[in-house]
């Protein structure tokens, strides 16, 4: 667990970890750059982040092409001060003392970018708000 509370440590998990912890991720270490770690992961990780993702991000400037689907792990749980769930419900690790929150957001595996876009832009709106209650807004 991330000691220094003015760099909160901060876990997206989602069944695939190919869209949208990794949007999540991508946004929040541009948001909140140098101010936090940031790690995701998920239950069942596909081969490679989904295209549409990818291409969604990039239109707004945020890179996402080296990232690589992982496993959660309970180092990644550990390692957290706050562990962010996106549709992975019962897969989802939970340990004692860990700040948790659940985004209800549609899955994007499968849709192209005009699905993508919105779901993109509601964890924009979502990472924002994280980053203000975290105090480590840069706006």
């Amino acid at each position: 667990m991330s000691t220094d509370a003015a760099r909160p440590a901060v876990l997206f998990l989602c069944v695939h970890n190919a869209g949208r912890s990794q949007m999540a991720a991508g946004w929040r270490r541009h948001r909140g750059a140098g101010r936090g770690d940031v790690y995701s992961a998920g239950s069942a990780p596909a081969d490679s982040v989904n295209p549409a993702a990818v291409e969604a991000m990039a239109e707004v400037g945020i890179d996402l092409p080296g990232h690589q689907p992982q496993r959660w792990t309970t180092e990644h749980v550990q390692a957290a001060d706050v562990v962010v769930s996106m549709g992975c419900g019962d897969e989802c690790p939970v340990l004692p003392g860990k700040r948790y929150e659940d985004w209800p957001l549609d899955d994007p595996a499968g849709q192209g970018g005009d699905a993508v876009r919105p779901i993109r832009d509601e964890i924009r709106e979502r990472i924002e708000g994280l980053l203000v209650e975290l105090g480590v807004d840069d706006s």
